[in-house]
């Protein structure tokens, strides 16, 4: 078959996004922070932006400094030798040598909290020389998970080694006497005897010991007349015991937890000014920008520069004007989207959250004539403080409940009403999840009992059985 090449003309039509549209969209979802970090990036990188500084911030600037040179001519201590008189604080301030502190790096001033790996080989380091001995132990703490728990079992830990396990064992037993005591244990029951052995002897201490090592099961269902029967003691006792065991720590790891706190700024303020409500975008620390005017003049001149001038002017010219545009259009759609918000959930603003209404990204959308995907993007990573509290923006989209008369009830409103509920039930006759639908539907709601299951997951509620009190 031969082979030829053609001609052909064909007509197609495709969307195009433009460099322009994309980075608008890609500063709709930046927070407040990533935000500045663009925009100082940017004015780093094109000559063309300047930062463009307040007139009142210029002229209280000046008139500091007119103040304090007019206070200097008056001030009688502004030509007194402070020098000479603090020479005599050398015995409470100390100095260092100036070699001794340039040759310092930047690691060694760093710190980190203590974790549960550096505290326990700590110990080991102070309990044992024996170089196998503190081999194993090692192994043993860098497989503790964040909880203080070995998952693995000891025949994982030795691997394919020809160690006894016995030297494991004993590695094992070493750890486990360490502080935080219950450190190392391979599962609840181990963990919690390991701390009651730690106690003092007595009725309630051996009780408690017993109920661990035979009853955990029948304890976590809180079966405690079947088990008074089965030890043949009174129920008080039984109840005395679980309270000391209530006292002991089942993540003996976790006061070593190295998650550090996140600390949230937020983009939008909702202040309540007289009986209405105010939305305030919060820029501290956004720069204002503008197009330098030197390189203005230099694109006015045109023929006094070079065509590579002029085309590299006239790009980042064009790279700034964009970025300028965007930002403004990134906060116009954060305020109207905001404003929005105020809008359809004031209820929630005025008496809190068994007033939410539910709310879908479409109506938000249809109420400033935009698109459902503009106001996704810019309500993702933004965070919003009001009277009620600080709430990611996405809080406030969440679907309906249905209800008797026909409106729709926000699920998070319903998630409150089985929380208050639970928490203040008779602990002697815990509602069922039944019981609580029965309930909702008298207050004119109505749901399945798998739904009510679902959120008492979510709260991290346990079952009726389990909430029952002696």
């Amino acid at each position: 078959m031969a082979m030829e090449m053609r001609l052909a003309l064909r007509q197609t039509q495709r969307m195009i996004m433009t460099q322009s549209l994309q980075q608008a969209i890609g500063l709709l979802q930046l927070s407040r922070l990533e935000l500045i970090q663009a925009v100082r990036q940017e004015l780093e990188e094109n000559p063309i932006l300047d930062e463009e500084v307040l007139e009142e911030e210029q002229v209280s600037e000046e008139a500091s400094g007119e103040e304090e040179k007019e206070g200097q001519d008056d001030d009688p201590l502004a030509d007194f030798d402070w020098e000479s008189y603090l020479e005599d604080a050398s015995d409470y301030r100390r100095e260092f040598p100036r070699e001794e502190v340039e040759h310092w790096s930047p690691e060694e001033r760093l710190t980190r909290p203590r974790s549960l790996s550096d505290h326990l080989l700590f110990q080991l380091h102070l309990s044992t020389s024996d170089s196998v001995l503190i081999h194993w132990a090692n192994e043993i703490i860098g497989n503790l998970n964040e909880n203080g728990y070995l998952p693995e079992s000891l025949e994982e830990v030795r691997g394919k080694t020809s160690t006894n396990l016995a030297v494991l064992e004993e590695a094992l037993r070493l750890v486990q006497s360490f502080d935080p005591v219950g450190v190392a244990a391979r599962d609840l029951r181990e963990c919690l005897l390991l701390q009651i052995d730690n106690l003092k002897d007595g009725g309630e201490v051996a009780l408690a010991r017993t109920l661990i090592a035979e009853h955990l099961v029948d304890l976590e269902g809180r079966y405690f007349t079947r088990i008074a029967e089965k030890l043949k003691v009174p129920i008080k006792a039984i109840q005395d015991a679980v309270v000391l065991i209530c006292s002991l720590e089942p993540k003996p790891g976790r006061t070593f937890s190295s998650e550090e706190p996140r600390y949230i700024t937020p983009d939008v303020y909702i202040l309540k000014v007289d009986d209405r409500f105010v939305v305030v975008l919060n820029e501290d620390g956004l720069p204002r920008l503008r197009i330098s005017s030197y390189y203005r003049g230099l694109l006015r001149k045109g023929r006094g520069s070079s065509k590579e001038t002029r085309e590299y002017v006239e790009g980042k010219m064009r790279s700034a004007l964009w970025l300028i545009r965007s930002i403004e259009q990134r906060q116009r759609t954060l305020f109207k989207v905001s404003e929005s918000i105020v809008k359809f959930q004031r209820d929630f603003l005025e008496n809190g959250i068994t007033r939410m209404r539910p709310l879908t990204l479409k109506e938000v959308a249809e109420d400033i004539s935009m698109h459902e995907s503009t106001v996704s993007r810019v309500t993702t990573n933004k965070y919003v403080h009001t009277p009620e509290g600080l709430f990611e923006l996405k809080y406030f989209f969440h679907r309906g409940v249905h209800a008797v008369n026909g409106e729709a009830v926000s699920s998070l409103t319903v998630k409150e009403l089985v929380r208050r509920l639970l928490t203040t039930e008779d602990t002697g006759k815990p509602l069922s999840d039944q019981k609580i639908v029965e309930v909702l539907r008298h207050k004119g709601i109505e749901i399945a009992r798998r739904t009510v299951a679902k959120y008492r997951g979510q709260l991290k509620i346990p079952s009726s059985s389990r909430r029952r009190r002696y």
